[in-house]
């Protein structure tokens, strides 16, 4: 690695671990402070490492110079001393001798006590994949308002008013107790699944595939698999999920940002680690004797790695669909489901059932009509590839469409 990578790169790995720490140990309403610490961990590394060159052992180093600045802000900020003291019930003498723990199992702890605390149920979805973005990835204003197609302001703002709802509930960076274990999981699987999905396929980011989103809610999926109380059916759905789907990024994006069709993919180009990290992963979901949207999900996800049409592989994914419309319904799921139908019983059926949906403002929509119809009615397909290039928001999407009605 680069002498000049390496910040960058430690920023993104040692960032989340050391706020999460100090967050936990300050608590909440201190998390400013820990952001800050860190922060001026990171600017001290720039300021000397360039000139000093870069120390044997550059995570020892940020862990050391953080501690040390805990101390001094210890020593010179009386009333946050107290605050300390009362919080973790310290008397001064012990508080002198205070260290940090940053052990890898309190890291680990802290780092999944933090997820549950920022996918609390009183803030936004939307709230909550930005803190994890900041707090957990190290992303900064600029990446996350990048994600969201937004500014670093109204992103500031945001992570200000979900901090201060965090604050004014008195939420504990702590895990849930058994009885509310469950349904906090879900709602933090759901902004995992959130997450991966903005990075999947962005709907309004001129890069459609946004690889480092995918690569977050990876890592912030092996949080919990690692850990016993949410290595669960629904974990290792999503796991599998993610690691099926993320298999396939480098197929399914050209150098000009624009998708390849499934059937256009290079399957060589198909990862197949995580093609087995997925099968592992499902077959670890299917030890539970319950299913989920995410273990479907991840059963058709798993049948499109497949590339032998020989083993009923879209009457799989119909039958796959079938049973995902009736616990999940959604336009797109249900649009998916008729591209599958499509494979099995043919277009002119599938028409059938795509013109009833009426969806005259998806352009997803349109884009499957015109797919149907390109063996059936050419003119047709171009009016209706036509209609999704005035519905589709990014000029990748409308790039990517112009080429094809080109070509019709």
């Amino acid at each position: 690695m680069k002498n000049n990578d390496i910040i960058p790169n430690l920023f993104k790995t040692e960032y989340s671990k050391l706020v999460a720490v100090l967050a936990k140990t300050f608590g909440i309403n201190h998390i400013e402070v820990a952001e800050d610490l860190v922060s001026e961990t990171f600017v001290l590394a720039l300021d000397t490492w360039p000139y000093q060159g870069v120390p044997v052992n550059p995570t020892a180093w940020l862990y050391t110079v953080a501690k040390n600045k805990v101390k001094n802000h210890l020593n010179r900020d009386s009333i946050f001393k107290d605050k300390i003291i009362e919080r973790i019930k310290l008397s001064e003498q012990q508080l002198n001798e205070f260290s940090i723990d940053l052990t890898d199992k309190n890291i680990a702890d802290s780092q999944l006590q933090m997820l549950f605390t920022i996918c609390h149920p009183s803030i936004s979805s939307e709230a909550q994949i930005s803190l994890a973005l900041r707090i957990l990835c190290g992303f900064g204003l600029d990446e996350i308002a990048n994600a969201f197609l937004s500014n670093k302001e109204t992103i500031h703002k945001r992570l200000q008013r979900a901090k201060s709802k965090l604050k004014s509930e008195n939420i504990e960076i702590e895990m849930p107790d058994d009885i509310e274990l469950s349904a906090r999981l879900n709602t933090v699987l759901h902004t995992i699944y959130l997450l991966f999905s903005e990075g999947y396929y962005s709907e309004s980011h001129e890069s459609i595939i946004r690889k480092e989103l995918c690569v977050e809610a990876l890592n912030l999926g092996y949080f919990l698999i690692n850990n016993p109380s949410t290595n669960t059916h629904s974990t290792n759905a999503l796991m599998s999920l993610m690691c099926f789907q993320s298999s396939r990024l480098e197929a399914r994006q050209q150098k000009n940002d624009t998708t390849i069709l499934y059937e256009n993919q290079n399957k060589e180009l198909w990862d197949q680690e995580l093609i087995e990290k997925g099968f592992h992963y499902l077959q670890q979901a299917s030890k539970w004797k319950i299913g989920s949207k995410y273990y479907l999900e991840a059963s058709i996800a798993y049948w499109y790695t497949v590339d032998l049409e020989s083993l009923d592989k879209w009457g799989n994914i119909l039958k796959l669909y079938d049973a995902l419309v009736t616990i999940d319904y959604s336009p797109i799921i249900a649009l998916n489901r008729i591209f599958a139908l499509s494979k099995v019983q043919g277009n002119l059926i599938a028409l059938q059932e795509a013109e009833k949906m009426n969806l005259k403002n998806n352009h997803f929509y349109f884009v499957l009509l015109a797919e149907l119809y390109k063996s059936i009615d050419s003119n047709r397909a171009k009016d209706y590839l036509q209609k999704a290039y005035t519905l589709c928001k990014t000029k990748t999407e409308k790039e990517m469409l112009r080429k094809q009605i080109e070509k019709l």
